[in-house]
């Protein structure tokens, strides 16, 4: 399909054959073993499929496979809390305190004035990596909000934009106690069931049912090999983080947020005023390189694509990884479902092109340094920063900032700690050699912010972390 610029229309040429050889063919570049592509245009939803599901057993990917999205999870919980809103039961401003009494964060103050639209947005303050099992029972979600309290929070309330997992399912707590289900349940009966989502599900043994992909993990430009595990994230952690379904179907779900709320088979799920106010920027971010966004809504990431607006998320599971881009103006929703290799170097290949064609867009470059980088002071930076599950240290080694990434608390087993010069971008942005956010990714951003209360803080994943010596 061809985007055209004198009449602002798209001609019905989308070529099958062409994008799937593409998708062969940059799938097999990045050493991805396996990827499900679907893509929305002119109303019409084309699916594609190609590669392995597992290295080990060689069983081929269909559009009907099922693979984890990882953080693409948050985008079906807000909509089921802003279906909730919509409804009348639930105040997008009111505290989460007086909707959920236990709810407790670290700071008095902070659990007085949390809002579920702070929560939405990733304004709470509250962290993102608070790994706790709570157990696969029912009460997981009100176990987990339970062991919560106390934990550290990367910045005051409405501060700063920190990317925040406990305050997702903190949402899908709210949804429990407001709809007398589980998060699961509520899921099935207010979103899966009515948008028609017959290949989405969130627990592992309802995957059994399909043809479901295995994860793969290795060195960046080799073939990887399987996960040693399909998925250790325990039941808690799903509102943020486990949702599995098949492309097309992440794509139906775009569909009814691009339709004004209205399903693919004409039931109306949501409110047009609803959805549109999802896709309403509540905060701009200062990372605007880890997932490519330029601010956040009530749930969705937001694209600035030189005057294109668009919507999304990206999603990461135990080497798996999924992309969703959305363009209103040109109808387009894109799903891109991977396995591992440098799926991030896939996306970005695919996805420009796709994107470009379909619907004008301009996806900005690749994250990297410059040639010649300016000379920053960063003596300013130097110390120690923390934040729940990790710790980041920055010193100066022969005249150059250093790095170090270390995983503590619940994470210190997740990966042995991060090394990397930074190479100065601007005065507040760096570049950490070697060690981006997804497999194969050269550059990780490394920013610095100080907030009007003086305190220092530094980005890294969209999650902040406070200076603390």
């Amino acid at each position: 399909m061809t985007y055209n610029e004198n009449k602002g229309e798209l001609s019905n040429t989308f070529d099958l054959a062409r994008w799937q050889k593409r998708l062969d063919e940059l799938r097999i570049t990045y050493c991805v073993p396996g990827a499900s592509l679907a893509v929305l245009t002119e109303g019409h939803t084309y699916e594609l499929a190609s590669g392995v599901l597992h290295r080990g057993t060689g069983v081929e990917v269909t559009t009907d496979s099922v693979f984890q999205l990882g953080s693409i999870a948050k985008i079906y919980t807000a909509t089921l809390v802003m279906k909730l809103v919509e409804s009348g039961v639930l105040d997008l401003d009111a505290p989460v305190k007086e909707v959920l009494p236990e709810f407790e964060a670290a700071d008095a103050e902070a659990t007085r004035t949390i809002t579920v639209r702070q929560l939405l947005s990733h304004t709470s303050g509250l962290t993102c990596d608070f790994n706790y099992n709570s157990g696969r029972g029912d009460d997981c979600l009100a176990r987990y909000v339970e062991a919560s309290k106390g934990v550290a929070m990367d910045c005051p309330p409405g501060t700063a934009t920190s990317y925040s997992g406990v305050g997702y399912t903190v949402l899908g707590r709210i949804a429990e106690v407001l709809t007398g289900l589980t998060w699961d349940e509520a899921l099935k009966k207010l979103l899966f069931t009515p948008l028609g989502l017959t290949s989405t599900m969130t627990l592992p043994e309802e995957v059994l049912r399909f043809r479901a992909a295995m994860g793969h993990l290795g060195r960046p430009g080799e073939e990887p090999e399987p996960a040693p595990s399909w998925d250790p994230m325990p039941r808690s952690q799903g509102p943020g983080g486990r949702v599995c379904a098949t492309a097309a179907d992440v794509v139906r779900l775009a569909h009814m947020h691009l339709n004004g709320g209205i399903a693919p088979d004409g039931t109306r799920i949501m409110e047009a005023a609803t959805v549109a106010e999802m896709q309403q920027c509540v905060v701009k971010v200062p990372d605007k390189w880890t997932v490519s966004s330029d601010g956040w809504g009530l749930g969705w990431t937001l694209y600035d694509w030189d005057g294109i607006k668009g919507f999304g998320h990206d999603g990461a599971a135990i080497g798996q990884y999924g992309y969703l881009r959305v363009v209103p103006e040109a109808g387009v929703a894109i799903a891109l479902l991977t396995n591992g290799g440098g799926a991030r170097m896939l996306y970005a290949g695919l996805l420009r092109e796709l994107l470009e064609e379909l619907a004008g867009v301009n996806m900005p470059e690749a994250f990297a340094p410059s040639a010649n980088p300016p000379e920053v002071d960063f003596t300013r930076y130097i110390g120690t920063y923390r934040r729940e599950g990790v710790i980041i240290t920055v010193t100066e080694r022969e005249g150059k900032p250093h790095l170090v990434y270390e995983f503590v608390d619940g994470m210190k087993d997740l990966s042995p700690p991060l090394e990397m010069e930074l190479v100065p971008v601007t005065e507040t942005v760096f570049a950490g050699s070697g060690a981006g956010p997804s497999f194969n990714e050269a550059w990780m951003p490394v920013i610095f912010s100080t907030l009007p209360d003086g305190t220092l803080y530094c980005y890294i994943g969209l999650r902040v972390a406070p200076k603390i010596a």
